[in-house]
């Protein structure tokens, strides 16, 4: 027998997913990022069911490019953070990958690079995250320094990030298109600044390009309900079984640390899953989890390989049941609400300890 603890994957919610993407912005390209492991679900896996969907793909770094490139992805991938030093840029050059400009260093690497072939680039403006991108007061000049180049395609993208498109009440998304729409008047090229909360709230900002991420694998960024998201459907489930039952007292205390008391006579189920699978271990007493389909609520501390769910509640529970941690019935972003933290952490914090099984039909 294998240990029950696994992260089954619907491809095709995965599918669905880049369908709601093109269905919301329908003048635009899509580039499906699946930077960070696609988002823990398993870069390799993600692309290859997203690269004949999508228009382009998108990685944070040469590495991850690397990879896919390596396994016979042949779309177009874009580099999000550019290169890190110019000894990268003849391996972009080599793997006909997509460069971001997000500062004038960079500029100056492409302008000196010795190169087989021009690079299609993407010149990122800051209009106000202050992460990466170049400046207001430099975007046209360096523009035309990238245009001129003939280290690069004639044609870059020009692109921005949105710093809080996830909260609606916000002024800074409306603030940022404002901005990228007077530096980009005058510049005539392909545009993008919508990320996943773009695509789901803000239609203003579809331009050319969309950047999906996070929702593809069918999590919301929204900071409150959206009626767009509505339409996502979870591809990863992290689950596992029952593995123990017990009854304990009033007044019993479970788990590392004596953190939780039984207040009347109580039914503990241990699952065989813990911090060691990704399930965050400063997950509180009361964070929901799905056992045989309904709710229970997580009772002590997270171990290194097991939790305990007070299942008083549930009499009928028994040895081997599924438990769901997220996924199916139960969102990560739920689950990240409890933790303090985002479901983007949940996820791309797995390790490969808890299998990622593709869920068959």
């Amino acid at each position: 027998m294998t240990r029950p603890a696994q992260a089954r994957l619907d491809l095709a919610a995965l599918r669905h997913n880049l369908g709601v993407a093109r269905a919301l912005a329908p003048n635009s390209r899509v580039m499906a990022v699946v930077k960070a492991n696609g988002y823990g679900h398993g870069a390799l896996v993600v692309a290859q069911q997203l690269a004949p969907l999508a228009d382009a793909l998108a990685v944070a770094c040469i590495e991850e490019a690397v990879a896919l490139r390596e396994a016979g992805i042949a779309v177009p991938i874009l580099l999000l953070q550019g290169v890190f030093e110019a000894a990268e840029l003849p391996l972009v050059a080599e793997l006909d990958l997509w460069l971001s400009i997000t500062n004038a260093q960079q500029l100056a690497w492409l302008e000196e690079a010795s190169l087989a072939r021009p690079l299609q680039c993407w010149l990122k403006l800051d209009t106000g995250m202050h992460r990466l991108g170049v400046a207001p007061a430099e975007a046209a000049a360096l523009y035309r320094r990238l245009r001129s180049t003939p280290q690069a395609l004639p044609e870059p993208v020009l692109c921005t990030h949105f710093a809080a498109a996830d909260d609606l009440a916000s002024d800074q998304t409306r603030e940022q298109i404002a901005l990228f729409e007077q530096l980009t008047a005058p510049l005539p090229a392909p545009r993008s600044a919508a990320n996943s909360a773009g695509v789901l709230a803000w239609p203003e900002a579809h331009y050319d390009w969309v950047r999906p991420g996070y929702m593809l694998y069918g999590n919301s960024p929204m900071a409150g309900a959206h009626p767009n998201a509505r339409a996502l459907r979870p591809v990863m489930t992290l689950q596992s079984a029952v593995t123990g039952l017990r009854e304990v007292a009033a007044g019993a205390v479970v788990g590392y640390g004596a953190t939780w008391t039984a207040t009347r006579p109580s039914r503990i189920a241990t699952v065989s899953v813990g911090y060691g699978d990704g399930y965050p271990r400063h997950a509180p007493s009361g964070t929901p989890v799905v056992v045989k389909g309904r709710r229970a609520a997580l009772a002590g501390r997270v171990s290194m390989d097991m939790i305990t769910v007070d299942v008083t509640d549930l009499p009928d529970v028994r040895l081997g049941d599924r438990v769901v941690l997220w996924g199916e019935g139960l969102s990560v972003d739920e689950v990240a609400r409890h933790v303090g933290t985002i479901g983007y952490e949940l996820t791309t914090r797995m390790p490969a300890r808890a299998p990622r099984i593709v869920a068959t039909p």
